[in-house]
């Protein structure tokens, strides 16, 4: 497979906004309610620590943000969200971006990354972070509103870099 991944660029904000939003408005995955469009989207992912676009036959097929998960004396750890095109799934292309995502959190001289909230129904990203050597720091019962108003549990990862 072919996959390269790239800082992103402003030219990238269609396609990487309309990842995004796929994940957000499916309600299983992403804490966030709120779509992004042409103008919040830029915002956001340039107010990131990094953006990663993934790229396979120069189409626009995933990205990552990457930022602080905390402050001051917290702020040497980091915090990651990965959203790959629902067509492209089941490619190995969300593996790609979370290598690359290490690869960046180290570069940029953070010492940990932490997930806060991968939901228990999200088999795909456990599997993965268990494979790639993530802890898990428990579950918290009923820490995620789904989409269609249930609860599910959430389970926090981090790995040090």
């Amino acid at each position: 497979m072919d996959i390269t991944i790239r800082q992103f660029e402003k030219d990238d904000i269609k396609e990487a906004v309309e990842i995004w939003n796929e994940v957000v408005a499916a309600g299983v995955a992403f804490p966030q309610t709120e779509l992004l469009d042409i103008k919040t989207g830029l915002d956001f992912f340039n107010s990131q620590s990094y953006t990663g676009i993934a790229i396979k036959n120069n189409e626009i097929v995933g990205l990552y943000i990457l930022h602080p998960n905390n402050v001051g004396r917290c702020g040497h750890i980091s915090n990651a969200s990965y959203a790959v095109k629902r067509t492209m799934r089941g490619q190995h292309i969300g593996e790609k971006l979370v290598l690359d995502c290490l690869k960046k959190a180290k570069d940029l001289n953070f010492k940990i990354l932490q997930f806060n909230a991968v939901v228990a129904t999200n088999f795909g990203a456990l599997h993965l972070y268990e494979k790639l050597g993530f802890i898990k720091l428990g579950i918290i019962k009923n820490g995620f509103l789904m989409k269609d108003g249930t609860y599910q549990d959430i389970i926090p990862h981090y790995i040090a870099l």
